[in-house]
């Protein structure tokens, strides 16, 4: 019977894959370090590998190509042959020919490429036609003089069965006791079997329906719970009513009721302990089972390095990759949608964040730039950090195209916040390009990235940027989509399931410590103001929910940098349950992501934390608290300095909604910038701020003659004597504590200041 090759195809390209991207990786790696003697040989493995099983598979062309590969890898490992940029070019040339055809034969089709002009390169190459070669000819007999040898350490591993060059010394036999020795250290390879992984999503699915039953198994001991408790409440009523003298008895129904008792007592007692065992195994399986589809993030993180190789080589700069954190394992499926959002932005920061050479020279940055991909488990998700040291993001060019696109007024994008600024960039084709090329400029990149991020992976997105130091991206992220952490809380007499990712903490606070701000609540947490708004009223649900009276429990979320509390009705729950996708009819409801089946079989909706906070910006609770301001205020001009985003925006709402125009800077160089600009009114400002503080600030007020006399008011969390004693010294014409802030006090402040 003939031997049927074809069933091995699929376990050919899986594993033709694998080499390839160890090639790539090790490609890349051979550049920052040719001298790397063991990734110089696991790549002359790879290429034989590939040489070898292709030949099984009598796929002439990847062979040949293979073979003239490892012969170009041979020659450089020998040291017949120096690395150049050349050498690298082609040698990922033949690399990615290897991958078109390995992809072609996986997919069933004839591989029809001509790769006679690469392989005669590669063969060239091998030869030392393409980079200099390191031995130099004996002018006489024409027989070549080998290079000087090389330090312990760096000399290239010889190839199997070539023998020790003469001259060299002759390497000892081991002994048998070494030879045992060797055999014990060396590592044991883990055995694997493969598995579809379809099969695999089964069982994971499986296993979070088992999760998810375990919480009715709860239910059913807190029914038999009721039922005991009642059962004692009825042998009360009988011990009252003189029935029930004899509790040992078991004649009439007094005994029969005891016997009912005890046993519902014990039944409840031995539910109890099954519940916890079933508990702990099934915790156990859950861990087990989720770790077999967790991959490390390597699996994206290695095709990196190369592709940001190309993509800078081809934009003339010079940009280094450095990539920590691959070990860190993620759920499958997980990394697979991660993949294109980290494409788009790594596009992004060699694109756009990092500066040609010439103009990182004239900044006195060095000519080669950094980009730095990270990953760390950090409070039971995966935060993964893009950086790298380029321009920052120009937030001219974001208002520039903004405007051009019609998306802001003028006006609305100069008072606009530098986070929502930042933010423009996840609009749908907005670009700060100016024209579009084949790495970006479409405007599609980070529209795509944050919708991926959040919407798909429900995970969280934050910007970080300064102005020619570089720009930060932080992505946080559950392990895994299988089974989600979750709180239960009662909103308007129904219960909605929040994210325990998306939410920070659960708070009670005082009804009289709520802060009206324009039309807006807010809270105080920390010296941070945080806006507050009325779950129900978000959900457009009648309230009616039960609370302590003078006090509302609030749920601080948060998405990104940003921050929000929901006002709900109580905390019922904490428990790992399986998300189910909505019905394809109601997959436009945007402020529900899924579903969960509770222990009772009642369908429980998820809530869409990042559509919830941008609903809630669209409501308005309570009436601006207008006097006559307009008329009183006339054109006043206030600078508030602040490095806090949200205290700054809470006192430019407050003075707006009087009539103020007010500006904002973060620190106290922007403020002094700002200030040589344009005569302010009365400046505010904060203490504790980068580069220059508020002291500082009204110090250099005061010392400057052409603004010595504007009215500067600190308003800071410190409330020490001495602190305020400096206030006064340094020249401040007033002296605010944030924790005894309020809204009429800063008012009165600026209305006496300024007259």
């Amino acid at each position: 019977m003939a031997f049927d090759m074809a069933k091995f195809l699929a376990r050919f390209a899986e594993e033709a894959r694998e080499h390839v991207a160890k090639l790539n990786e090790g490609l890349v790696r051979l550049e920052n370090n040719p001298g790397d003697a063991e990734n110089m040989n696991a790549i002359f493995r790879s290429a034989h590998t590939i040489k070898g099983s292709s030949r099984m598979m009598k796929l002439t062309l990847i062979t040949e190509a293979a073979h003239r590969l490892e012969d170009a890898l041979g020659a450089l490992r020998d040291g017949k042959i120096r690395h150049s940029k050349e050498l690298a070019d082609l040698l990922f040339r033949a690399v990615d020919a290897i991958s078109d055809m390995v992809e072609n034969t996986s997919a069933g089709k004839e591989i029809t490429m001509d790769n006679s002009g690469l392989c005669d390169d590669l063969a060239k190459a091998a030869e030392g036609a393409l980079s200099s070669p390191v031995q130099e000819g004996n002018k006489e007999t024409g027989a070549l003089v080998s290079p000087p040898a090389k330090e312990v350490g760096e000399q290239a591993a010889p190839a199997l069965g070539e023998r020790p060059a003469a001259g060299n010394a002759p390497c000892p036999e081991p002994s048998p006791e070494q030879h045992a020795a060797a055999k014990e250290a060396r590592p044991k390879p883990a055995e694997t079997v493969r598995i579809n992984s379809e099969k695999l999503d089964e069982l994971v699915k499986l296993m979070g329906e088992i999760v998810s039953s375990q919480n009715r198994f709860k239910q059913r001991l807190h029914d038999i719970r009721e039922i005991e408790g009642m059962a004692g409440k009825y042998m009360e009523l009988l011990a009252r009513a003189g029935h029930c003298d004899s509790p040992g008895g078991s004649d009439g129904i007094p005994g029969l009721a005891h016997s009912l008792f005890l046993k519902v007592k014990q039944l409840a007692a031995a539910a109890r302990d099954d519940i916890n065992i079933q508990e702990l195994l099934t915790s156990e399986l859950q861990g087990k089972t989720l770790t077999l589809r967790m991959v490390p993030l390597s699996a994206v993180f290695d095709s990196l390095p190369r592709m940001v190789r190309d993509i800078s080589k081809n934009l003339g700069k010079d940009i280094v990759l450095v990539v920590e954190g691959g070990d860190i394992e993620l759920d499958k499926k997980m990394i697979d949608k991660l993949g294109d959002p980290l494409v788009h932005m790594l596009r992004n920061s060699v694109d756009h964040g990092i500066e040609p050479p010439e103009e990182r020279q004239r900044a006195g940055k060095p000519g080669t730039g950094t980009v730095k991909l990270s990953a760390c488990y950090d409070a039971g998700s995966v935060l993964i950090e893009l950086s790298d040291d380029g321009g920052g993001i120009p937030l001219e060019k974001i208002k520039e195209k903004a405007l051009r696109k019609k998306l802001f007024s003028e006006a609305e994008l100069n008072d606009m916040p530098e986070s929502a600024l930042v933010d423009l960039i996840f609009q749908p084709g907005f670009s700060t390009n100016s024209i579009v090329t084949d790495v970006s400029g479409r405007g599609v990149g980070m529209d795509v990235a944050r919708r991926n991020i959040v919407g798909e992976l429900r995970g969280s997105f934050r910007i970080e940027t300064k102005r020619g130091k570089g720009a930060s991206f932080f992505i946080r992220l559950p392990l895994t989509l299988a089974v989600m952490r979750v709180l239960l809380v009662d909103v308007a007499g129904m219960v909605f399931a929040f994210g325990a990712h998306d939410v920070s903490e659960i708070i009670r606070v005082p009804k009289d410590e709520l802060i009206t701000v324009v039309d807006k609540r807010a809270v105080r947490l920390r010296e941070e103001i945080i806006p507050v708004a009325d779950m129900a009223s978000v959900l457009n649900l009648p309230a009616g929910g039960k609370t302590e009276k003078g006090v509302v429990l609030v749920a601080i979320v948060h998405t990104g940098g940003e921050k929000l509390g929901l006002i709900i009705d109580a905390l019922r729950d904490e428990e790992d349950m399986v998300i189910k996708p909505l019905p394809a009819h109601m997959k436009n409801i945007r402020l529900v992501s899924g579903v969960i089946i509770s222990g009772r079989n009642e369908i429980i909706n998820v809530v869409h934390i990042p559509a919830v906070m941008e609903a809630a910006g669209e409501i308005r609770e309570g009436e601006p608290l207008r006097e006559t301001a307009g008329e009183e205020s006339g054109a006043i001009h206030i600078l508030v300095v602040d490095d806090s985003i949200n205290t700054r925006e809470i006192e430019k709402s407050i003075l707006e909604s009087y009539g103020y125009k007010v500006d904002l800077a973060g620190d106290g160089i922007e403020a002094l910038e700002k200030i040589r600009e344009f005569r302010y009114s009365v400046v505010i400002t904060d203490v504790e701020m980068p580069r220059l503080d508020g002291f500082s600030l009204t110090e250099r007020l005061r010392n400057d003659e052409a603004h010595k006399d504007i009215p500067v008011i600190i308003m800071t969390s410190r409330e020490k004597e001495e602190d305020k004693k400096r206030g006064i010294k340094v020249g401040a014409d007033a002296y605010i504590v944030k924790g005894a802030f309020d809204q009429s006090n800063l008012l009165e402040t600026v209305r006496n200041l300024i007259g």
